[in-house]
């Protein structure tokens, strides 16, 4: 038992040794962020699929957990294989240049979204819609910083939200096929389901009726 013990103990301060070894930083750098990229999808999309999935599918408690545990997997595998892929790229990239510039992330990335992200699946959709959103706030902001747009005197932001709510309440009520079907699910929750009650019971307290009445 001690002689396990020491071996433990000698066989962690090799691998301490080894991750001190600045030589070894971009490799390593590469597995950690495949490490990261798994925990962080998990952690992401676990929450947000039990909360989804119990709130707007129906089934069995089994074929619940199932879709909340494939829907986990395949947004913490993509964002893990993402990583990887982006930092060896980036890695590569610097080896073979000699030094590091900025066209080599938006190649690495651009690559990684191809090979990772370029299925059309609800995960993936969710994932680029989400960035979408966020790029176009950046570009915005640096388009004022850098001088390309004149810097607004006043706050656009509730301009930005007046417009948004008015065009994505417009394709609901007109081309709702044209939203993602978790936004369909969201909106039609709000704005077609409070449209139908029989009772108090499906008024105040449920959403929708489950007897034959």
């Amino acid at each position: 038992m001690a002689a396990r013990g020491a071996s433990l103990r000698a066989l962690l301060r090799a691998a301490n040794a080894l991750l001190q070894q600045r030589r070894f930083h971009a490799a390593l750098a590469v597995l950690k962020g495949f490490r990261n990229g798994a925990v962080y999808g998990a952690k992401i999309r676990a929450p947000h699929a039990l909360v989804m999935t119990f709130l707007f599918k129906t089934g069995s408690l089994r074929e619940k957990l199932k879709s909340i545990t494939q829907a986990t997997y395949t947004h913490s595998r993509n964002l893990a294989c993402f990583v990887f892929t982006y930092k060896g790229l980036m890695a590569l990239q610097a080896w073979l240049q000699g030094k590091k510039i900025p066209f080599h992330s938006f190649f690495a990335a651009c690559i990684g979204g191809w090979l990772v992200f370029g299925e059309n699946n609800p995960i993936n959709s969710q994932i680029i819609m989400y960035l979408l959103s966020r790029i176009l706030f950046a570009l915005s902001r640096l388009a004022v910083e850098k001088g390309y747009i004149p810097q607004p005197k006043q706050d656009p932001f509730p301009l930005v939200a007046a417009l948004i709510w008015g065009t994505v309440l417009w394709l609901f009520e007109y081309h709702q096929e044209t939203l993602q079907p978790s936004l369909q699910s969201s909106m039609t929750y709000l704005y077609n389901d409070s449209e139908v009650w029989h009772d108090v019971s499906d008024f105040l307290i449920y959403n929708k009726r489950t007897d034959s009445k």
